[in-house]
């Protein structure tokens, strides 16, 4: 869900939004796309093919899908967990391999889409997507649901990058604008209906249906987009693959370590090597991108001081609001017996709060400047998780859970806001491509890391359904909301973003 709600397209009418998706999610820049955008003042260009708002209806269609996928599966999970015989540690990994994946190889898509074409790196992601949705919903046992899981991660990291890619060069002027709206348009509904069809799912035909739903949607599309979207010549990129995988295992370990420090304590042996060797291997990707002189992710750009400020408010917002609808799932679901219809029912307010957070974060982000709302939304979230780190024994989830869940997410989604405006309107405009990468990257991670440490601090209470440890477990995320606004008075530069259209909301 994360990611979802906030949409924060900064819509600088002449600046190629290529980069930025927008999408808190940044389920999709991969950040090399800005050269996509300069076509000059509207109008000019090439023509402009009459087949394009079709084209475009698919491919939201297709990028939905991948939103969704992030969030659907938190509904689901109990009943997964009974059906399937699974712990608490592969569960975690049910919603962590799909976004890790995602996360550590989207930049890597981005790249192919570039040398290889971006409608034949579409399909084959959409491909590989919906056969990974066929095998995760016929999975029988835990390695194959989360094999299927990575897969679609796979299969979502080359889609999305390329999805954006064939947005930006088939709008110009500014209908691009408009465009790039209705795409931003898809996180926040995205978000709101993974919870709600989550829920219905789960509670009607089953949980192998949240992904089952996505096989005759792929395979509608990978018909329907050849003859709509039309083939662009590919150019010539070059392609790291060891960064990219050395990120992806990187986190993997960082994951790992975590997870695993739930069932044998931080001291364990393999809870150590797992971190050890993630610190490691950070530092060999650090080496090797600084290295190769086409680095997927340039980590001179972190020195930036708007681009580190808003990768890692982007890290902090994703992970809360990814673990708030974790614990939140598997607290009502194991502790309170609710069902999964009503879940899913409980987090639409949460849904819809993370989306007003954007709307007034994007309103007030360049009246007030970056810190503030930086500063401001963690502390909102911080102050809606306190009810949640007391969460009375048998007390109404109506009155503790969800006004604390909502008060939380609204600061959350103001947060999102600015994390991409920061790092997107504060640096030079011919890296905002750059800085959009970055950001949309650290945006997946975040999702894996919130869950991995929630999941870890709450792991006795997923196993008995005592509330006790799901409130120490929200005690954390209100600690790591409010530290995370006291280092964004450190981190976050004065000063307004220069956003000339305001950015664009949904």
């Amino acid at each position: 869900m994360t990611h979802a709600a906030a949409d924060d397209r900064p819509a600088d009418g002449s600046h190629n939004t290529a980069a930025d998706d927008g999408h808190p999610h940044g389920h999709s820049a991969h950040g090399h796309h800005d050269h996509h955008g300069h076509h000059g003042p509207a109008g000019a260009g090439p023509p402009a093919d009459p087949r394009r708002w079709a084209a475009l209806a698919l491919i939201c269609v297709a990028q939905f899908m991948l939103v969704l996928d992030v969030t659907v599966v938190n509904v689901a999970l109990p009943d997964m967990a009974a059906d399937l015989g699974l712990g608490r540690t592969t569960l975690t990994w049910a919603v962590t391999a799909y976004t890790l994946s995602f996360g550590g190889l989207m930049l890597l898509g981005g790249r192919l889409a570039d040398a290889l074409g971006a409608r034949r790196t579409l399909l084959m992601g959409l491909a590989v997507f919906t056969a990974a949705s066929l095998a995760a919903g016929l999975a029988q046992s835990a390695p194959l649901l989360i094999g299927g899981r990575v897969a679609q991660g796979v299969g979502a990291a080359l889609l999305s990058p390329a999805a954006l890619a064939i947005v930006t060069t088939a709008f110009h002027g500014a209908e691009r604008n408009r465009a790039l709206g209705v795409w931003a348009a898809i996180g926040g509904t995205g978000s709101a209906a993974g919870v709600l069809l989550g829920g219905a799912l789960t509670a009607g035909p089953g949980w192998q249906w949240v992904f089952y739903v996505n096989v005759p949607v792929g395979l509608a599309l990978l018909v329907a987009i050849p003859a709509l979207v039309p083939a662009r010549p590919p150019r010539p990129a070059r392609l790291d693959a060891p960064g990219a995988l050395l990120v992806t295992a990187a986190t993997g370990a960082l994951i790992h370590g975590l997870v695993g420090a739930g069932d044998r304590g931080w001291t364990d042996p393999l809870t150590l090597l797992s971190l050890i060797g993630a610190l490691l291997l950070y530092g060999v990707f650090t080496a090797v991108e600084r290295a190769t002189r086409a680095p997927l992710l340039d980590p001179r750009m972190l020195t930036r001081r708007p681009v580190l400020a808003g990768a890692f408010l982007m890290l902090v917002a994703t992970a809360l609001l990814i673990a708030f609808f974790f614990l939140g799932s598997v607290y009502l679901q194991h502790a309170r017996g609710f069902t999964a219809m009503a879940t899913g029912l409980l987090f639409l307010p949460v849904a819809v709060a993370v989306g007003l957070g954007a709307h007034l974060g994007s309103r007030l982000v360049g009246r007030v400047g970056s810190r503030p709302c930086a500063v401001g939304g963690l502390a909102v979230a911080a102050a809606g998780s306190v009810p949640l780190a007391i969460l009375p024994e048998g007390a109404s989830a109506y009155a503790t859970l969800l006004p604390g869940l909502v008060v939380a997410s609204f600061g959350v989604g103001a947060v999102f806001v600015t994390a991409t405006t920061t790092a997107l309107a504060m640096v030079r405009h011919e890296e905002a491509g750059l800085a959009s990468g970055v950001v949309n990257t650290f945006h997946e991670l975040g999702a894996s890391v919130g869950v991995a440490v929630a999941s870890t601090v709450a792991a006795a209470g997923i196993a008995t359904g005592d509330s006790a440890p799901f409130a120490d477990a929200f005690t954390v995320l209100a600690a790591a909301a409010a530290v995370g606004a006291v280092l964004s008075l450190a981190l976050v530069p004065r000063g307004k973003p220069q956003l000339t259209g305001g950015p664009h909301v949904h």
